[in-house]
């Protein structure tokens, strides 16, 4: 067996694992894996939080070197899941080279979940975190409503701007929608309503993942990970903190 065509194999499985949010250790150990498995002993895998280093070659084996620059994206895990099992099934020796490479580019343009379906849970985790946090049914109602105005904004216009700038005015549209429906006569509390909302944008999966890759050893990758999840944090507290300090100075420093 060709020992390019398995090293870059390895690598493609090594890309939708890490475009799609797995952590370092687990795009590492699926790489040698793979490459274990056809015979490949010589195989060294270098994986950042956005590029993977491969090379293998020795006395009886061809060099090889691979460099592939892998942009940080949101996470799929269902992708990574299949990467998983697909990994599984080859030390099991289910699937021939050919095979691999196909069974990858299913994966590869394997569709996420439905635009409707995730804007509709983004409403119930909003009400639900909002619920979580203290809020009453009427604040919890609307927040179900921002939730789901707010995720219609970042699937139909949050991808054509900046992470940082999509979250500033993510967490401005979140703020001015509470300060609307804190004022009328329902008894809405602003702060439930804007704490439940945040949650969706708050980016949980890079934050932990940049923990589990300090905690491995992968200081590099890991902090890569937290200051981006940090930076997102910041941002949204920009988009909010803004917002409130522009009503405090219309309304000569009022709270609701």
């Amino acid at each position: 067996m060709d020992q390019r065509e398995v090293l870059d194999v390895a690598m493609e499985a090594g890309h939708i694992l890490l475009e799609n949010g797995a952590e370092i250790s687990r795009v590492e150990e699926t790489i040698d894996r793979i490459c274990r498995h056809f015979g490949v002993e010589s195989e060294n895998a270098f994986v950042l939080s956005n590029g993977i280093f491969l090379t293998a070659g020795n006395e009886t084996e061809k060099r090889f070197a691979r460099v592939k620059h892998i942009p940080v994206k949101g996470a799929q895990l269902h992708r990574v899941a299949a990467v998983n099992q697909l990994s599984r099934e080859i030390e099991e020796g289910k699937y021939d080279i050919s095979q691999i490479r196909e069974r990858l580019r299913q994966i590869k343009v394997q569709p996420g979940k439905r635009k409707g379906t995730q804007v509709f849970m983004a409403g119930l985790g909003s009400s639900c975190f909002c619920l979580m946090f203290g809020g009453s049914l009427q604040d919890c109602i609307a927040t179900f409503g921002i939730g789901l105005v707010l995720y219609t904004y970042v699937l139909m216009l949050g991808k054509h701007f900046s992470k940082i700038v999509e979250n500033i005015v993510g967490g401005m549209l979140i703020t001015v929608l509470s300060l609307l429906l804190a004022r009328l006569p329902f008894g809405m509390d602003m702060s439930h309503m804007i704490s439940g909302c945040i949650m969706p944008l708050v980016p949980g999966l890079a934050f932990t993942n940049g923990i589990r890759d300090i905690a491995d050893g992968d200081y590099i990758s890991g902090t890569v990970r937290m200051i981006d999840a940090i930076l997102v944090f910041l941002s949204i507290a920009a988009g909010v903190g803004f917002v409130i300090s522009i009503y405090h100075q219309l309304t000569g420093g009022a709270m609701l």
